[in-house]
């Protein structure tokens, strides 16, 4: 991979887009290389969750690389779009859940892709907007569909139409991020919670998470159902039966993951 950088510790995977010098734009070189390394991550039984971050201390990923969008043709829009889109889905349907670690810049296509994670970390100098409509375009890798019922239409409508930035504080009060951190303690904050949910039985965590996921697409009623019946395969793994052992026998758990 051209421009990533993965480091496995302990369960935990440091996933790094690695694009300093141009603020880790993403273009469709990138994509490709993040669907492929998510992809990998998600079929290592080493690796229990992810985090995402960006190299240097300016950006996460401050957007879409201009200087490759700017002569697209509608067709190659689509396809660029759609490309991002992937990136995104692969992240949300990952049964592993994915920290995003906001450390600068998190722009256009980089506040997207920090959209799909489970949930954000950031640090007091992280900034987010959606500055397309500044460019005469609109949000592409589904930025309009995730900030929206993130944090609601109206706040949406507003930052996305106005193209304006918010700093972390703000990105806090709406509900956009966790938490906010000193840029010096960022990464071990992730990294610390990463260990936390690595230490806990991965099948569950896949299942809680698929059940968050999946229900946000379903009613009430049947998100209800379908957490139940998540619940009760549960019921069918070792995890299960070593993990009630172990607090009856007062315990740490010895989860093998089946």
């Amino acid at each position: 991979m051209n421009h990533l950088l993965v480091e496995n510790k302990d369960g935990v995977a440091l996933l790094t887009v690695n694009r300093p010098k141009v603020l880790n734009a993403l273009n469709e070189e990138v994509l490709k290389e993040l669907r492929s390394a998510l992809a990998a991550l998600e079929e290592d039984s080493g690796v229990q969750v992810v985090v995402l971050t960006g190299a240097g201390e300016k950006a996460f990923v401050a957007g879409a690389d201009i200087a490759a969008m700017a002569n697209m043709t509608p067709s190659a829009a689509l396809g660029f779009a759609r490309e991002g889109q992937q990136v995104l889905l692969t992240i949300e349907r990952m049964r592993k859940p994915v920290i995003a670690a906001v450390n600068g810049f998190a722009l256009g296509g980089g506040l997207e892709l920090a959209l799909a994670c489970d949930f954000i970390y950031a640090s007091e100098k992280a900034r987010f907007g959606f500055p397309e409509v500044t460019l005469g375009i609109m949000p592409g890798f589904g930025g309009t569909q995730n900030l929206s019922r993130l944090i609601g239409p109206k706040r949406a409508s507003e930052l996305v139409y106005s193209g304006r930035m918010i700093d972390a504080g703000k990105a806090h009060e709406w509900g956009l991020v966790n938490d906010v951190l000193p840029a010096a303690e960022l990464l071990d904050s992730a990294e610390k919670t990463a260990r936390q949910i690595a230490a806990n039985g991965s099948l569950g965590v896949a299942a809680a998470k698929d059940a968050l996921v999946s229900g946000l697409n379903m009613s009430k009623e049947d998100g209800f159902r379908y957490e139940s019946t998540l619940f009760a395969t549960l019921f069918a793994t070792d995890d299960q039966k070593e993990g009630m052992a172990a607090f009856l026998d007062k315990r740490k758990p010895d989860f093998k993951n089946k």
